[in-house]
């Protein structure tokens, strides 16, 4: 007996209904190939909510999304709303409270995407970055004293705790033995600067490879040195992992090699819990109902949240099918230049599979 798996699904702002939609079809299309079965049930979270209601969360939202196996999320941030309030009240709020404490960013380069590295194609850029999701900087510990005046002093701090950083390495090492790739993971950090947030981080590293993990290659690399080997040698990578800003980062620098917001797909997982899967490239407003916007992010995405389920044919399928469509029919991922609307490449990618 096939299992059913219950999705919440957050169609968001801008051109996030758009792409949701297409990664539902795929989601469709391979359910029957696979035969498993699912029911989604929609939530209206986002910036036409906040402004009609002045509500950015229900007080039920976040029971209500632990009682699903994922969430499909479209994309966060509304023209007419500050930025920050969806983001910081939506986003980092679930991640907080879902404790959503890893941020998983495939980068891998598809053929027929073109990359801006010179002479690098897609044997070059596959690599993964494990990015700790729930501490650091971002959890807002700080203040101000003076505000305003001359004397103003800003202060906010980076903070984790032994358990926070043992949680992600341990994670970090259990991906890189399953990806079984090179077997080489690599510890992002800023050791020469940072001297107490990334000698915990160091430390852990090397205590839990010597112990349980022997035949993982274990390497360390400064922040600032990663940014420039993922530009001019990003093979050298098989896995990073790494804090909440510097992840931030280098993320964004390793979708831009991939091809792109319109490929990039993540996942913010808890291994115990509910996980949540989106497009990288934002709401893009300015595309917002033209049907011309890149859906493959968002199907990447779907993709990763199967994958996390333990549906592994079913992402396949779908990467499978991705590849062929970038490969064989699209002239670019950019919006408006595809050579197809948004809902022809999701027919495409459905088609395949």
């Amino acid at each position: 007996m096939s299992k059913k798996y219950k999705i919440a699904v957050l169609p968001g702002d801008g051109t996030g209904p758009e792409v949701v939609r297409e990664g539902l079809k795929v989601l469709n299309a391979v359910a029957r190939s696979c035969g498993f079965k699912y029911e989604t049930e929609e939530f209206d979270f986002g910036g036409e909510r906040y402004k009609k209601t002045g509500e950015i969360l229900p007080e039920s939202a976040v029971g209500d999304l632990k009682k699903k196996d994922a969430i499909f999320l479209g994309a966060i941030g509304h023209p007419d709303v500050k930025p920050g309030i969806l983001e910081k009240g939506i986003l980092l709020r679930l991640r907080f409270e879902l404790d959503q404490y890893i941020n998983l960013r495939p980068v891998k380069l598809y053929p027929g995407v073109d990359t801006p590295l010179k002479d690098k194609g897609p044997k070059d850029i596959d690599y993964v970055v494990v990015r700790e999701n729930t501490g650091g900087l971002y959890t807002g510990i700080g203040g101000f004293t003076m505000k305003g005046t001359e004397q103003e002093v800003a202060v906010q701090s980076m903070v984790y705790t032994r358990h926070q950083v043992e949680r992600c390495l341990q994670y970090a090492f259990e991906y890189t033995r399953k990806r079984n790739k090179n077997n080489t993971l690599a510890l992002c950090g800023k050791t020469n600067v940072l001297t107490y947030v990334y000698d915990l981080w160091v430390r852990a590293f090397h205590e839990i490879g010597k112990k349980d993990y022997p035949e993982i290659k274990r390497e360390y690399y400064h922040v600032d040195a990663t940014c420039m080997w993922m530009v001019k040698n990003p093979e050298w990578f098989d896995v990073i992992v790494t804090g909440n800003m510097f992840g931030d980062i280098i993320t964004d620098l390793g979708a831009i090699t991939q091809g792109g917001m319109g490929i990039a797909a993540g996942g913010n997982i808890n291994p115990e819990g509910v996980s949540m899967f989106e497009p990288i490239g934002g709401s893009a407003p300015k595309y917002t109902g033209k049907n011309v916007i890149n859906p493959l992010a968002a199907i990447c995405a779907l993709g990763m949240l199967l994958d996390t389920l333990g549906e592994k044919e079913a992402a396949q399928k779908i990467e499978k099918s991705v590849i062929k469509v970038t490969g064989t029919k699209l002239k670019s991922l950019s919006a408006g230049k595809m050579g197809y609307s948004t809902s022809e490449v999701g027919d495409l990618v459905a088609e395949g599979i």
